[in-house]
């Protein structure tokens, strides 16, 4: 599909593009059970850390840094 698309598909493996997935869906707001239906994660606390990576940039400690 990364051909199909004009891309090399070299630069892509599955966990990242699945890894990706939920840090974007967190960023969005999206709710982990939703967002784990789509990436087929099963294990809530491996989704989950992803969740609180993308959460961690937006919060308060993470302003101090700008």
């Amino acid at each position: 599909r990364c051909e199909q698309a004009g891309l090399d598909p070299a630069l892509f493996s599955a966990h990242g593009l699945r890894s990706g997935y939920l840090t974007e869906a967190a960023n969005r707001g999206i709710p982990l059970p939703e967002a784990m239906q789509q990436s087929l994660h099963k294990s809530v606390t491996q989704a989950a850390s992803y969740y609180n990576n993308a959460e961690r940039k937006n919060g308060r400690a993470a302003r101090l840094i700008v």
